[in-house]
C-alpha cells in the first residue's frame, strides 16, 4: 500500500510547491501605451512671386535660309567652301565657267547695237520714201489730166497708182518700224541687263553671314539652270521649333501680347543657350501647338539638333516653392500645428526648375507665412498624426 501511495504524495507535494510559488511570486510593473512621433523634415511657408517653367523638347531650324542655285546651264569651275564652313557677307562660294555665260551677253549686247543701226537707218530712209511717194503721187495726177484729155492712156494711169500704193505702204511700214523701235530696244536692253545679271551671278557670293549647311556640288559638274548648289543659313537666326501643351497656349499669347519677355535657357550637350519665346504658331493638334524660341547665341549648334529647354511662364502671385516630397495625392500638403499634422488643400500653380533642382509651385489661402509644412512624405499621413522637426 505505501508503495503505490508514495508517488501520489510527491505529485501532491511538487503542486503544493508550485502553487506556494506561484502565490509568492512579485506583481510585474503596469504597461504604459506611448504615442509613436514621427521624425520629419520641415519648411517654413514663404509666399511669393515665382515664374513656372515648361519642360520643352525640339529642333533647331533656321527660317533665313537660302538655297544658292545656278542662273543658267554650264559648268561648275569651283567651289570655294566646304559644308559646316561660316563665312561672312560677299564671301565667294562657287564659280561657273565664264565661256558658258560671256556668249549670252555678246549676243544680247549685240542685238542692242543691230536695233540701234537699224533705228538710224530707218530715219534715213523714211526721207527718202516720202520723196518717192510725193513724186509717184505726183505722176498719177499727170496722167490722170493727161487721161482726162485723152491724150494719155489707162494702162499708163494703173501702172502710176500702183507704184504710188506701193510707196506708201514702204512709208507705212517705215513709220510703223520707227514707232516701234523704243519698244525693241527696250526689249534688247532687258535681255542684255538679264544676261549680264547672269554673268554677274557666275560668281555666287554669301547674301550674309552665316554658315553653310550643305554643298550639293563639286569642280566640273555640269549644272542646269536653277539647280540648287548649296546652301546657307544665317548663325545669328536660329530658333528652336518645339511643343507646348494647348492649355498653356492661351496664357503664353496673352503674355507676348502685352509685350511681355519670356526668357527660355536651351541644353545643346553641357552647354546652356539662352533664348527668348518669339511667336507662336496659329494652328494646334492633339500633340499641342507649335512656339518658336529665338536662341541669343547659338555659335557652333547645327541646324537640325534636338534640344530641351526649360521655359519660363508668366509670374505668379503668392505662390509657395515646396519640394515634391511635401505633396501626398495631387493636392495636398500637411501644416504642422503643436506638434501635430493638419491637411490642406492647394492649387497646383505649376513647377520650376532652377539650379538643378525642381520644385513645386503651389498656392493656398489657409497656409500663412511663417507656418511650418511638412516636407518629408509619409505614406501614413493623416490629420493630428504626432511629429517632431529634425534639427538643422
Amino acid at each position: 500500500m505505501l508503495r503505490r501511495l508514495l508517488p501520489i504524495v510527491v505529485i501532491l507535494l511538487a503542486v503544493g510547491g508550485f502553487m506556494a510559488l506561484k502565490a509568492s511570486r512579485p506583481a510585474p510593473p503596469p504597461v504604459e501605451s506611448r504615442e509613436r512621433i514621427w521624425r520629419v523634415e520641415t519648411t517654413t511657408a514663404e509666399p511669393r512671386t515665382a515664374r513656372p517653367t515648361l519642360v520643352l523638347y525640339g529642333r533647331i531650324e533656321a527660317p533665313d535660309r537660302v538655297r544658292a542655285a545656278s542662273p543658267v546651264g554650264g559648268r561648275i569651275q569651283s567651289v570655294a567652301v566646304r559644308d559646316g564652313q561660316r563665312v561672312d557677307a560677299g564671301t565667294l562660294l562657287a564659280r561657273l565657267d565664264p565661256s558658258d555665260l560671256a556668249p549670252r551677253v555678246a549676243r544680247a549686247r549685240a542685238d542692242v547695237e543691230r536695233e540701234t543701226i537699224r533705228h538710224q537707218t530707218d530715219r534715213k530712209a523714211i526721207a527718202e520714201e516720202r520723196a518717192l511717194l510725193e513724186l509717184a503721187e505726183a505722176s498719177v495726177e499727170r496722167l490722170a489730166r493727161l487721161k482726162n484729155a485723152r491724150l494719155g492712156a489707162e494702162s499708163a494711169l494703173d501702172q502710176a497708182r500702183e507704184q504710188a500704193a506701193r510707196a506708201r505702204l514702204a512709208v507705212t511700214l517705215r513709220e510703223q518700224s520707227l514707232a516701234e523701235h523704243p519698244a525693241r530696244l527696250a526689249q534688247f536692253q532687258a535681255t542684255l541687263a538679264e544676261a549680264e545679271r547672269d554673268a554677274a551671278r557666275g560668281e555666287i557670293r554669301a547674301p550674309f553671314a552665316g554658315r553653310v549647311s550643305g554643298v550639293a556640288v563639286a569642280a566640273g559638274d555640269q549644272v542646269q539652270a536653277g539647280q540648287v548648289l548649296m546652301s546657307l543659313y544665317a548663325a545669328d537666326a536660329l530658333y528652336l521649333r518645339a511643343r507646348v501643351p494647348v492649355a498653356y497656349s492661351a496664357e503664353l499669347r496673352d503674355a507676348l501680347a502685352a509685350g511681355e519677355s519670356l526668357g527660355a535657357v536651351a541644353h545643346f550637350g553641357a552647354r546652356e543657350l539662352p533664348a527668348r519665346l518669339e511667336r507662336i504658331a496659329g494652328e494646334a493638334d492633339a500633340r499641342g501647338v507649335e512656339v518658336l524660341l529665338r536662341l541669343d547665341t547659338a555659335e557652333g549648334v547645327p541646324v537640325g539638333a534636338f534640344v530641351d529647354a526649360v521655359l519660363e511662364r508668366p509670374a505668379v502671385d503668392n505662390v509657395l516653392a515646396l519640394p515634391f516630397s511635401a505633396l501626398h495625392g495631387s493636392n495636398r500638403i500637411y501644416r504642422i500645428r503643436d506638434g501635430r499634422l493638419l491637411g490642406t488643400v492647394v492649387e497646383r500653380v505649376g513647377e520650376r526648375r532652377e539650379g538643378g533642382q525642381v520644385q513645386l509651385l503651389v498656392r493656398s489661402s489657409e497656409i500663412q507665412p511663417g507656418d511650418a509644412l511638412l516636407a518629408t512624405h509619409l505614406p501614413n499621413a493623416l490629420d493630428g498624426l504626432a511629429v517632431e522637426a529634425l534639427s538643422r
